[in-house]
């Protein structure tokens, strides 16, 4: 079978390499022609490629599954793996803490030995549709036959938009996020940790959140409304910022770590679900279907669950399952996020819980700290081992907690207001010197 590929990222190459290695003759078309010969690789359109990623299990077990070469380079890169254990005991493939930058550094050059995987530099005009049928895709002018055509994108990709419904879920968010990366220094201890791949508190009116990485390099990330602390963008201001809120000024004493670059601004977070377009011979896959907010670090898990799904539907002959599959199984992921990023965006703006909803999955994790009945219920549900509704059986004992008027403890630290201002002045500080 040919396939046509629209994008090289994480999902079009892993997707292109195991059906290359499964006989079908594969071409992944992106405008991005990777690293130069020095090795810089700006990436551009790819605004998540230098914010701060999870790599979950689900990752690795694909990747060991189907191109193990490419795990193996992680590790090669610097990757460290981290074990989770199951409640049943068993142990799946480690997450990784590493860069989405090593991660697809690694993957690249690995997919691209691959007999059978071109990867082509160009720009996808359009897919070539006959008849309710795709057959290829339109190249800089130039037709690529395909029997099957795939776009792995990601959400702004543009070839496929007329074609098929749009997003059916999510939307904007009203969040917005700044991120930076540093470096401990040789022999430092990290800092504070509330899980194996990060660190996190919410704070009176935003968020922050640590990602551990390869080498010692972790991510600073500041979520908060949009239009809100926008200073942050500014050095002088995330500096502030970092030695203002407890626990982040742990991690990023001058002490312990040092920048390893400059304030990463993020654009407005969307959550995203698009279902298949219903065009025979056309599949969307990664983040062409689904994306999610940054804070629970699940967008390369999703992508690599659908790579999983959508190979096994290819091998069984059953593209067709393909598209009900997502919808049972990668909707329900944005909807949660939906949920959450509402409770948040209203609580930052002075509300409250809206009990007359469903309490948002990670408020319901919160109320385990008043009813211990609701804790066995979350290992499955953070380790994306069952779905969000795997939490609706104990959603009525977080309710009734909630009812009862206890709300989940706000971090130590400066208020919304008090960060603006302590912004305000690292700023004048900086203009005024």
């Amino acid at each position: 079978m040919r396939v046509g590929i629209i994008g090289s990222g994480p999902a079009g190459l892993l997707l292109g390499a195991a059906l290359a290695r499964r006989g079908h003759t594969v071409v992944a078309v992106d405008p991005d022609p990777g690293p130069d010969a020095a090795g810089d690789w700006p990436r551009r359109g790819v605004m998540q490629f230098r914010h701060p990623h999870a790599v979950r299990p689900q990752v690795g077990e694909v990747l060991r599954a189907e191109l193990p070469e490419a795990w193996d380079a992680c590790l090669a890169a610097g990757a460290e793996p981290i074990v989770f254990v199951r409640d049943d005991g068993t142990r799946p493939p480690p997450g990784l803490r590493v860069r989405r930058e090593t991660f697809e550094r690694a993957l690249r050059p690995v997919a691209a030995r691959v007999p059978g995987l071109t990867l082509r530099c160009g720009h996808v005009d359009r897919v070539a549709v006959t008849g309710g049928r795709a057959h290829g895709l339109v190249v800089d002018g130039e037709t690529l036959p395909a029997d099957l055509v795939v776009d792995a994108s990601g959400r702004a990709g543009r070839a496929t938009r007329d074609l098929g419904p749009g997003p059916t879920a999510g939307g904007d968010t009203g969040i917005a996020y700044v991120s930076r990366q540093y470096r401990l220094h040789d022999a430092a201890d990290p800092g504070p940790m509330v899980n194996p791949l990060a660190w996190e508190a919410q704070l009176d009116g935003y968020q922050v959140i640590v990602f551990r990485h390869e080498h010692g390099i972790f991510s600073v990330l500041l979520v908060r409304p949009a239009g809100e602390l926008r200073d942050l963008r500014h050095e002088a201001a995330f500096t502030a910022a970092c030695r203002a809120v407890p626990g982040l000024s742990d991690w990023t004493d001058p002490g312990r770590a040092a920048p390893l670059t400059p304030v990463l601004p993020g654009g407005r977070l969307h959550n995203h679900y698009r279902p298949q377009p219903g065009v025979a011979g056309l599949v969307l896959v990664g983040d062409a279907v689904c994306t999610t907010t940054p804070m629970f670090g699940r967008g390369l898990a999703t992508t690599a669950m659908q790579v999983r799904a959508l190979l096994a539907g290819i091998d069984a002959g059953d593209l067709a399952s393909f598209g009900p599959w997502c919808d049972a199984h990668m909707r329900p992921w944005v909807l949660d996020h939906v949920r959450s990023d509402e409770h948040w965006r209203r609580v930052w703006s002075g509300g409250d819980l809206d009990l007359d909803r469903r309490v948002p999955s990670d408020l319901i994790a919160a109320a385990a700290q008043v009813d211990g009945r609701i804790a066995p219920a979350l290992g499955p549900y953070f380790g994306m081992q069952a779905g969000p509704d795997s939490l609706d059986p104990v959603e009525p004992l977080a309710r009734a907690v909630y009812r009862g008027g206890w709300r989940p403890p706000v971090a130590d630290g400066p208020t919304r207001a008090e960060l603006a201002e302590v912004l305000r002045d690292a700023v004048g500080a900086r203009v005024s010197s």
